[in-house]
């Protein structure tokens, strides 16, 4: 085992992979690139006719790659390093008598800014210049928009243009305001100077007026030599708020941390107002050039495998993401329309209208486990924040509503089995199209119509009868000979599947099973899974595994994921081939979810959320800061014999007081905020207090309690 007292927050090494593919990312929820890159992209940009959309390339001022001076020794060193504490990509040159060093980051604070610095420093005696020499390779054209230079401001140079084509016909074609601190061919620290840094600037808006707001506070803040200590200091307030770390081996630490900071890099500053989520897609805002990343689409990919992650520690940016469904769903209700459906059909890759945007039609028309996808994210969040605002005023209840509408439009009853069948879909092993019945699908149809009714209930809607109806009677398939959950009709075991499917029944989908057929379910789909199967896939085993007590193989299923991480900056990759999406979310947010509730047990339900702690092979202990639920902020560690509980914040008086259910004891623990409780390792519930709740609501104005 590595020592676990190296550093897992520090990425270093003295030459970039030789894969342009896998350097480090340099991102915020509104630019985003990668280091050394001629291209960056806008969130929400896109260009190009329906399924020919893609995210439309802006060339990139910040592609400058330092070198050394003219004359520079064999004793140069090299460094390159992602600094996960500042959000921050450094490539410093070194030799006895200077330092030189590069910074380049995506402001946190500041998200329609992108920066880079040279500093220079002289470490030997002698007065004379060093000169530093920057190679820049910036042309301004793109292949997605018709861009022109105008009148330079405060010093920058002006590039404003606009998309060529829009997704939908009519549409508009979206504008994109560049302002940039032109860079020059060398940089030079003279005669007598000890050191000495220079900045340099990207600001993107949607305006011209917009781009120049922007310069102007960058420029502000860098006057007052705050620039970057400002984002900085915002990277340091997200870590100190929330994280994600073991006692175990160090490539385990450095996996949950360059995957935490991925994810948050393309997420707001919580607490920063105005932000507008265009949806994750699976390789980042960096990547989804035309041909590139699946074109920078939204698929299930957010709603499932991104998305508990981030309602854990972010609900702002988890209910952003529910809002980016809810504006598309005009486009979900005319996908559906446009198959002869009710309700709504939410694209299989959606861009900024939420029309079907795939390039092939198989998997826009039959992928339909996407809606069961979407209404789980609804779900969890309804549970975990209780926003009914979000339900009864922005429009949440109308995504649950037509979702609900479109299964029992698109669902056939058979008189024969007198059940309600799901026909010609294909699940999430794309190996298989136009199966009768996926398992997987029709249980996200229970699932989704169950929700529906309840949420209902609450809301004071009306409950369609035939929800429930279909919701109790669709098609379960399940083998009583093998005692296992064929993938779909006529399913037959040995047969090859793409990824996880099946194994999703149980975590991260609602649904129960006994021990032995989960565990039949594992082991069958463990042995024909495909090897060449997406990076999330192995995940999905452990937890599994974890659930049922086998912490060996669970720790071996989830080492499968490995394969997946590049090093040296932990960029992950769609396939362990290298094919495929790259910095690839997807496969870093179920990684995470092993974790997270695979270790943890933690799972988010009406109820609370349950614990059932289980330290894998390797790992002795767990710690989780941060955990948002229902206005308490909290901390979960555990280790090989206790578990330790801390309310840390508490958002104010609508939030509830907390317990902790310990099973199967059924002892009731008090969570007040500040306070941290320990207990011997055991399943439980974190859970409202209704005697506390019951207590305060006894108190009126003029009583003391």
């Amino acid at each position: 085992m590595a020592d676990a007292s190296e550093d897992p927050t520090v990425f270093t090494a003295h030459s970039l992979p030789t894969d342009p593919r896998l350097w480090a990312t340099v991102t915020n929820a509104y630019l985003g690139t990668r280091v050394y890159h001629d291209t960056l992209h806008v969130s929400g940009v896109y260009n190009g006719a329906g399924r020919d959309t893609h995210r439309a390339v802006l060339p990139s001022p910040l592609n400058v790659q330092l070198e050394a001076p003219t004359g520079t020794g064999e004793h140069l060193t090299k460094t390159f390093t992602l600094d996960t504490n500042t959000g921050s990509f450094l490539h410093t040159l070194e030799d006895s008598s200077f330092r030189a060093a590069q910074c380049i980051y995506a402001h946190r604070t500041l998200p329609h800014v992108l920066a880079f610095s040279v500093s220079l420093s002289r470490l030997a005696a002698g007065c004379g210049p060093i000169t530093v020499l920057l190679q820049a390779a910036f042309s301004p054209e793109s292949p997605d928009l018709d861009l022109h230079l105008g009148p330079d401001f405060q010093g920058a140079r002006y590039l404003y243009g606009h998309t060529l084509t829009p997704e939908q016909p009519g549409g508009a074609q979206q504008e994109v305001h560049m302002l940039w601190t032109p860079v020059p061919p060398a940089l030079t620290l003279g005669e007598g100077e000890e050191d000495r840094t220079w900045e340099f600037l990207a600001v993107v808006g949607s305006s011209q007026a917009e781009a120049q707001a922007c310069l102007t506070e960058a420029l502000r803040l860098q006057a007052g030599g705050s620039l970057y200590t400002a984002h900085a200091q915002a990277w340091a307030q997200l870590w100190a708020g929330c994280g994600l770390d073991v006692v175990g081996p160090l490539a385990l630490r450095q996996a949950l941390r360059g995957s935490l900071y991925y994810l948050f890099s393309a997420l707001p500053q919580p607490g920063i107002p105005g932000y507008i989520c265009h949806g994750l897609s699976p390789g980042g805002l960096s990547n989804g050039s035309r041909e590139e990343c699946y074109w920078g689409h939204v698929f299930w990919d957010q709603d499932l495998w991104m998305f508990p992650n981030v309602l854990m520690f972010h609900p702002e940016a988890a209910r952003a993401l529910l809002e980016y469904r809810i504006r598309t769903l005009a486009g979900a209700l005319d996908n559906a329309r446009n198959l002869g459906y009710q309700g709504a059909k939410f694209a299989w890759e959606s861009a900024g209208s939420g029309l079907e945007v795939c390039p092939e039609d198989i998997y826009g028309t039959q992928e339909l486990h996407i809606n069961g996808a979407v209404v789980l994210a609804f779900q969890l969040y309804y549970h975990s924040t209780q926003d009914l605002q979000l339900f009864q005023e922005a429009g949440g209840w109308d995504v649950v509503h037509a979702v609900a509408e479109f299964w029992c439009s698109r669902v056939e009853w058979s008189p024969g089995e007198e059940k309600y069948h799901l026909r010609g879909v294909m699940p999430p092993d794309e190996y298989h199209s136009g199966v009768n019945n996926s398992v997987y699908t029709n249980v996200l149809v229970q699932n989704s119509l169950r929700f529906a009714a309840a949420l209902a209930q609450d809301l004071g809607q009306p409950v369609p009868e035939r929800w429930l109806v279909v919701a109790d009677k669709i098609k379960v398939p399940f083998d009583l000979k093998h005692n296992f959950h064929p993938e779909f009709d006529g399913y037959e075991p040995g047969e090859e599947v793409k990824q996880a499917d099946v194994v999703l029944l149980g975590y991260p989908v609602p649904f129960s099973l006994s021990p032995h057929v989960r565990r039949k379910n594992l082991e069958i789909y463990e042995a024909v899974t495909s090897p060449q199967g997406p990076a999330m896939t192995w995940s999905m085993f452990a937890v599994g595994w974890m659930e049922l007590k086998d912490p060996r193989r669970a720790w071996g299923l989830l080492e499968k994921s490995f394969a997946n991480i590049t090093e040296p900056f932990k960029v992950w990759t769609e396939n362990a081939d290298r094919s495929g999406a790259v910095n690839f979310l997807t496969g870093m947010g179920g990684f995470l979810q092993a974790v997270l509730f695979g270790f943890t047990g933690l799972r988010i339900t009406r109820a609370g959320v349950p614990f059932d702690p289980m330290c894998p092979a390797g790992v002795s202990g767990v710690c989780i800061s941060g955990i948002s639920y229902q206005g308490n902020t909290l901390d979960f560690s555990f280790c090989e014999d206790s578990v330790t509980i801390e309310i840390r914040d508490h958002a104010g008086p609508w939030a509830p007081p907390l317990e902790a259910e310990l099973w199967p004891s059924q002892a009731r623990l008090p969570l007040p905020p500040g306070h941290k409780v320990s207990f011997p390792r055991s399943a439980g519930r974190i859970q409202r207090s209704l005697l506390q709740e019951a207590e305060a609501a006894s108190c009126s104005p003029r009583t003391s309690c």
